[in-house]
């Protein structure tokens, strides 16, 4: 074989995936910003060198990513697009929907973020912000006695971790917490994760959550970590048990 050629897992792109992607790269090196207006489809073809099927195809592939919105009557034509954070999140779900992620995966990369997420919101947020989240943390003052009102604590107190993450002054940090949050939202219905309720479940991420808004108050970073830290142990231990619970009953059944 020759030593210049090298063997690759890359799979090929179509040519129209190729030419989407060097649009993008276009739209970025001219610092274009979302509602400018794209050449058109004669100038995409000259600009691109490639068919009028290739560039529509091009086109096709940026509008159903989000990253161009196309118009049509006067004014129209093709637009900067922007991509919203719950869509992005969607389509990443999708990837990790057949990736078959365990709740230890998830919870190795919350128990090293979302403590630093904490530490850094200290003393940062808002009066508004902060009684959010306090009316979240609140929000369910007494355990489940169903395993539907379980269910509907469960993805409320991960839309606490949520709307955290919204609050990040680090934009990637806050996409990655939010993410898992909603990943772990999925799996906790799809897997029904909250059968049988679980008191202590409740009672320990109730407290977390209301001693955390109470130490983001006091802008204390140190203890805003620690309760997270703690908080993000305590329900990887009961998840992972409610989970093996839940896998003997079935087995038992």
């Amino acid at each position: 074989m020759d030593g210049s050629s090298k063997p690759t897992d890359q799979p090929k792109r179509s040519r129209p995936v190729r030419v989407a992607e060097e649009i993008k790269q276009w739209v970025v090196e001219r610092d274009l910003k979302q509602g400018d207006k794209l050449p058109n489809e004669a100038q995409m073809i000259e600009i691109f060198a490639v068919s009028k099927g290739t560039v529509r195809e091009a086109m096709r592939i940026l509008e159903a990513q989000g990253l161009i919105v196309t118009r049509t009557g006067p004014g129209g034509g093709s637009f900067v697009g922007q991509v919203t954070a719950e869509r992005a999140r969607s389509l990443l779900a999708n990837y990790f929907y057949f990736q078959d992620l365990s709740l230890g995966d998830i919870y190795q990369m919350r128990k090293v973020l979302e403590p630093e997420l904490a530490s850094s919101l200290a003393g940062k947020l808002s009066e508004a912000q902060l009684d959010e989240l306090q009316a979240l943390a609140e929000r369910h003052p007494e355990p489940a006695r169903t395993a539907e009102e379980e269910k509907e604590q469960h993805v409320s107190s991960l839309s606490f971790h949520a709307r955290l993450s919204e609050f990040a002054g680090n934009r990637l940090l806050g996409f990655v917490i939010g993410f898992m949050a909603r990943i772990l939202t999925d799996l906790t219905v799809y897997r029904r994760l909250y059968e049988p309720p679980n008191f202590e479940l409740w009672r320990r991420g109730r407290q977390h959550q209301m001693e955390l808004v109470q130490a983001l108050r006091e802008g204390d970073a140190e203890r805003a970590r620690s309760i997270m830290a703690s908080h993000m142990a305590g329900a990887e231990a009961m998840m992972v048990a409610q989970e093996a619970q839940l896998m003997r009953r079935f087995m038992a059944e």
